[in-house]
């Protein structure tokens, strides 16, 4: 009799399994026996203790690295010395010193305007597209919104604060200018009108206001500055109109002169107007610094448009006047121009300049400037030029800005590295450094950040169109460069010549990296290429020179209804001269899937010519092998679908929608090049029709099989497409194909077009004749013609999403079970692979080196590699690779692999320990390998000794080995499917850890497949997350959030609770500086500033408060004003009293620090006024 146990509490029935592969359909988790006879549980399996619980988990973000996508306005406190970046997309990102680095979201989405720091007050002013100001406490290290006021009949168009003032002026599109209270958000009833600015006689409106600021000597005179070319000295006492400007250019940006008599404007046609306050008639000064004299010598050429300048004085030396902008029309290239006395200096930057800030020491408007660097946001870059220096050095950036210098493909995250070879990466990388940096240090230093107690050594890896591979530190919340690996310095550079070439299948991105395989203890580093290639590499701290070993793999497979055998068809493996195989291998080349054509060169050709000649190549990674597939009957290579590598076997797999090859870059030999029909052998359960060697067929010359990955960032259509199909050419059927295409049990659908990471056309140009149409039509309206499969790089997707409705159906599926909805014409994409020593047959007695594949059909099939015992004759036997028959089934394409011991314990995959092949020293101990096993625990018994975990698209499932026994199901999701799925451990416990199509997170015990948590977290509308979500230990994992930001979380209820220590402090107590004594004669002479009572001009009190249809005031919900206003009781009450004795004691402390210098500047005082009075006391008149 059998006995069945639950585990799970809430339990929902499931069907049984039979015949001991699986399928539950019930939605919860259950434990059973198999359908053999007399199978039944161990008592192992029944004793493992599981220790995580639901409250272990919380999902929350912790960190946001990279460059501000679509930056908007930029921000500067001189006195905290941070930074902060607006941006299109509602994002502010508040910069420090390197670790002071905080994102914060409007909840609104709204482009963010204009940004307004309160200077060392702690508190920023943002001002979004949707006329809302919002005012944000930067005292803690979450930045919250306290207040915020919504304009409704009036758009803002600009802003400014006076230093340690709590009145905002705020300008608007009619021309009008609004005062709003700052601490308490409230809209004052002063208003300066566009029609009382201005002169009664003029007859248009003055346009927008473009710039406010009050004048340096007089805080009482307002400067208001109109696009048409207006500006109007507003006394705000009086309240009219002081001085009227008037000029024929439309204004853009006004600078003060520290000293208040004059300003300058920049200007549409290039110029800057300098304009003297006691003759407002015209201006005093009249330049277009890049315009070219006409030939009368009269008026210079017009320019660009000067969209800011900025006029900043020095005590010893001519002022700066800096400005973007204003180059002649001829000129293509953005640039910044830095004027200081008769020297001018244009600096030309790569990207258009979004906004740039001069760095000053002194916070005070009245006061010599004396700028010392100049801050420059542009769309794709940020830096700091230093101004102390002549030739205009630019800062090393510390931050991590560059992260989309080229656009990322695909993402890694590894936790737990060695940290000795971080070390290592680190000093290879300051080897490569750019020089020609200023050799000061970086100015923006404010916050304050230490290292959190829980810091262990993490790698985050990011793969590039361009080729190119970074290693990034991501240990403690930082991120830092720590090595580029560019592997387009294996192939030779593209050369265009007559005729067609193998290289023109690629355009754009011929490079792009698609996926990566790393091995951090042995230090194998394995790429797979768009152009259909796969690099593995070796690490070494020598250089060398050498050559590139390649070898070239003829990998095809195709299915047709009408079966001709040919007797000449050549077998899939290499000729046994050229590359020699194992006898086992050789026996498996009975079924043909791969022709070797003797047709034009051209068809025999890899899509990249790797280089023949020695190649100097430095301390780091070095390549090992290249492994390149071939086009093929005039057909080009289908792309690589899945990749693994095992240091400890010496081995790399991988496979596409043809078949799988299993190369040995020990011995640089392919051991298997096999379609995926052909691993089955006899236990195939699926009946196929029989293939047989396509025909050569000819393309025209713009079919090519992919597409540059670079289009996958533009502003409004997002699209891949790395295998290119016509989808005009199947228009010729008379059945719609266009839908039917995408209705395979792997498909789902972005706006029409097919986007399953297993489901894409494989693009083989295929034409369906009129006798294929036929049998398409007899399949009947609901099956598709075909089913192809490949990988998440071959989609074609548009987006945004519209709309809500759309956004839930982006990823809808109609999907059924792989075995039931299977075509015989199907081609079967591999799509997980894993190297591990575990039983590949039921009958085995001890575990042997397997590799694991899993397929798109939901197939699981087992291939036994027979490896050589000894370190010599690995060296020199074959390794022998044979199927091994056992297939599991499951539903949707298979995602990951991994295997537990009877315990439940993960064990991770042998590797070798790392050696330097290139190291002179110890030549026989460096050239022998060392392996490292986990072998499973001590303590067994007799019967199954290990879990095999396999998680689909849809379910997961857990295998008692060797008896291959499913004993858990858990069906994940049934309207959606997974996108990524990685066996994880947190708190020394492993879990499988789940991210779906629909936006959910989900982590499932192991081995028991019980749910611990599953919560909505992220509305998926861009196929970019799906392709760069990534899982890795102790709970973290990240994505890319935009084409040039990465945004990493944590699913660790412990993990959120200790990241405010691990998060920079954003404020720090720093005194603010003293004004300048400015002296007597300068105070008699009015050199000094006047100071007004703004309370009294704007308060309630004097001008009342603003209309309510005007402005709505909306108090931050999630802020700590709105805890506080919402909290009640004792409670309440202390934290206020808490707060105020903080803040009082904080103002006490800043009062004796200034009584106590102001004691000793009075002692030492009274000290030279004692001295000089015993020096002069006997002295007589007539002697001085």
């Amino acid at each position: 009799m059998k006995t069945i146990r639950k585990v799970l509490d809430g339990l929902t029935a499931s069907t049984p399994v039979g015949a001991g592969v699986g399928g539950g359909t019930g939605g919860g988790c259950s434990v059973y026996p198999s359908g053999q006879p007399g199978a039944v549980l161990s008592p192992r399996e029944s004793e493992i203790q599981e220790s995580l619980t639901s409250e272990q988990f919380q999902v929350c973000k912790t960190v946001r690295q990279g460059f501000p996508y679509q930056p908007t306005a930029l921000a500067f406190d001189p006195v905290q010395k941070i930074l902060a970046i607006g941006t299109r997309s509602g994002g502010v990102r508040i910069l420090g010193r390197p670790g002071v680095d905080c994102h914060c979201q409007h909840d609104s989405g709204a482009a963010v305007l204009h940004l307004q720091f309160l200077i060392n007050e702690g508190a920023l002013v943002t001002a979004c597209a949707d006329e809302t100001l919002h005012l944000w406490s930067l005292r803690q290290k979450r930045p919250a919104v306290l207040h915020s006021l919504r304009f409704n009949k009036e758009r803002i168009t600009c802003c400014h604060l006076p230093f340690q003032s709590k009145w905002l002026y705020v300008g608007t599109e009619r021309g009008n200018t609004h005062i709003v209270n700052i601490l308490s958000f409230v809209l004052s009833g002063y208003v300066v009108m566009w029609n009382k600015a201005i002169e009664l006689s003029t007859k248009t409106h003055p346009g927008p206001v473009v710039h406010l600021s009050d004048t340096p000597r007089d805080e009482g005179k307002l400067l208001i500055g109109y696009e048409s070319g207006t500006i109007v000295l507003w006394d705000l006492r009086s309240k009219r109109a002081d001085v009227r400007f008037y000029y024929d250019e439309a204004i853009h940006s006004i600078g003060w002169h520290h000293e208040g008599r004059q300003f300058m404007c920049s200007h549409s046609d290039g110029s800057l107007t300098v304009w003297n306050l006691k003759n407002p008639a015209k201006p005093f000064q009249v330049t277009i610094p890049h315009g070219k004299s006409q030939r009368d010598g009269r008026k210079h050429e017009s320019c660009k448009p000067i969209l800011k300048v900025e006029y900043r004085t020095c005590k010893n030396s001519e002022p700066f006047i800096i400005f973007s902008g204003g180059l002649s029309y001829d000129s293509r290239r953005p640039s910044l121009t830095i004027m200081h006395g008769k020297a001018i200096t244009v600096l030309e930057m790569d990207h258009p300049i979004v906004d740039f800030l001069t760095l000053c020491e002194t916070p005070y408007p009245n006061e010599f400037q004396e700028p010392y660097a100049v801050a420059v946001l542009m769309e794709r870059d940020f830096i700091v030029v230093d101004l102390t220096q002549s030739n205009f050095p630019v800062f090393e950036n510390p931050y991590s800005m560059d992260i989309h210098e080229s656009p990322v493909t695909c993402t890694e995250y590894f936790a737990d590295c060695p940290h000795e070879f971080i070390l290592v990466l680190y000093a290879l990388g300051a080897k490569h450094k750019k020089q020609g940096y200023s050799n000061k240090e970086w100015p923006i230093t404010g916050g304050i950040w230490n290292l959190g107690t829980t810091a262990y050594p993490e790698i985050i890896l990011t793969g590039h169109a361009d080729g190119s591979v970074k290693f990034w530190d991501a240990s403690a919340t930082s991120l830092q460069m720590l090595y580029k690996l560019k592997t387009s310095k294996v192939f030779e550079k593209q050369k265009l010549a007559e005729g067609k070439q193998p290289s023109d299948m690629v355009e754009d991105d011929p490079f792009a990296i698609q996926m990566m395989s790393w091995c951090p203890e042995s230090r194998i580093f394995c790429v797979a290429g768009v152009s259909a290639y796969v690099i593995i590499y070796r690490f070494s701290k020598h250089e060398v020179v050498t050559e590139i070993a390649s070898l070239e793999v003829r990998l095809q497979y195709e299915v047709e209804d009408i079966m001709t055998p040919d007797p000449d068809s050549v077998s899939p493996f290499p000729e046994p001269t050229s590359q020699p195989l194992s006898s086992k291998s050789r026996n498996l080349a009975g079924s043909a899937n791969t022709v070797t054509c003797e047709g034009p060169l051209k068809d025999s050709l890899p899509c990249l010519s790797v280089k023949s000649r020695p190649v100097r190549m430095p301390p780091g990674y070095q390549t090992e092998l290249v492994v390149q597939l071939l086009w093929m009957d005039g057909e080009p290579p289908q792309q690589i679908t899945s990749l693994a590598v095992s240091s400890a076997y010496g081995l790399v797999a991988f496979g596409n929608c043809n078949g799988l090859v299993v190369v040995d870059y020990i011995q640089k030999t392919i051991l298997l090049s096999m379609g995926t029909a052909y691993l089955y052998g006899p236990s195939d359960p699926y009946q196929r029709q029989p293939r047989s060697p396509r025909k050569s067929k000819q393309f025209p010359p713009d079919n090519f099989c992919m597409r540059g990955l670079s289009n996958f960032y533009p502003d409004i259509t997002k699209r891949i497409r790395t295998s290119y199909q016509s989808l005009t050419e199947l228009t010729e059927s008379p059945v719609s194909l266009e839908l039917d295409r995408c209705k395979s049990p792997t498909s789902d659908h972005v706006n029409g077009h097919c986007t399953s990471p297993t489901s894409q056309s494989c693009g083989s140009g295929k034409r369906i004749s009129s006798a294929d149409a036929t049998k398409a039509n007899r399949r009947g309206p609901g099956r598709p013609p075909f089913r192809k499969a490949q990988s998440a790089a071959c989609m074609e997707i548009t987006l945004p999403v519209t709309t809500e409705e759309s956004r839930e159906s982006s990823f809808s599926r109609s999907r059924s079970s792989s075995v039931s909805s299977i075509d015989k014409e199907s081609k079967e994409a591999i799509t997980a692979l894993y190297f591990m020593e575990t039983f590949a047959r039921k009958n085995d007695l001890a575990a042997s080196p397997c590799l694991w594949v899993g397929t798109s059909l939901g197939m699981v099939l087992i291939i036994s590699l027979n490896v050589p015992p000894t370190e010599d004759q690995r060296q020199s036997e074959l390794v022998q690779v044979s199927p091994s028959g056992t297939v599991l089934t499951m539903k949707g394409a298979v995602l990951t692999f991994s295997c537990l011991d009877c315990m439940g314990t993960l064990i991770h995959p042998s590797y070798e320990v790392w050696r330097d092949a290139n190291s002179g020293e110890d030549g026989e101990k460096t050239r022998k390998r060392k392996l490292v096993a986990f072998s499973p625990s001590s303590s067994q018994e007799i019967g199954d000794h290990q879990f095999a975990v396999v998680c689909s698209e849809k379910q997961a499932k857990v295998f008692s080995l060797p008896s291959q026994t499913c004993l858990y199901v858990h069906n994940i999701t049934e309207t959606s499917f997974l996108l990524r799925a990685d066996v994880v451990t947190m708190c020394n416990t492993v879990l499988l850890a789940c991210f779906c199509a629909n936006g959910h997170i989900m982590t499932i015990s192991l081995p028991s497949l019980r749910p611990l948590l599953d919560i909505n977290y992220l509305p998926l509308t861009d196929m970019r997350i799906a392709r760069t979500f990534c899982f890795t230990n102790h709970g973290q994992a990240l994505y890319l959030c935009s084409p040039s930001e990465i945004q990493r979380i944590t699913y660790s209820q412990e993990m959120c609770e200790s990241l405010q220590d691990m998060l920079g402090d954003l404020f720090s107590l720093v005194e603010t500086p003293e004004a300048q004594n400015r002296g007597f004669l300068k105070g008699l002479f009015g050199g000094s500033g006047q100071t007004l009572d703004r309370e009294e001009l704007f308060g309630q009190a004097t001008a009342g408060i603003g209309s309510r249809y005007l402005a709505e005031h909306i108090p931050g919900q999630r802020s700590v004003e709105g805890v506080k206003g919402a909290a009640t009781g004792i409670v309440a009450d202390l934290s206020r009293v808490r707060q105020a004795l903080d803040e009082r004691g904080q103002r006490l402390g800043e009062l004796e620090d200034k009584t106590e210098r102001m004691m000793t500047s009075a002692e030492a005082f009274s000290k030279h006024a004692h001295e000089l009075m015993l020096k002069y006391r006997d002295k007589r008149w007539y002697q001085f």
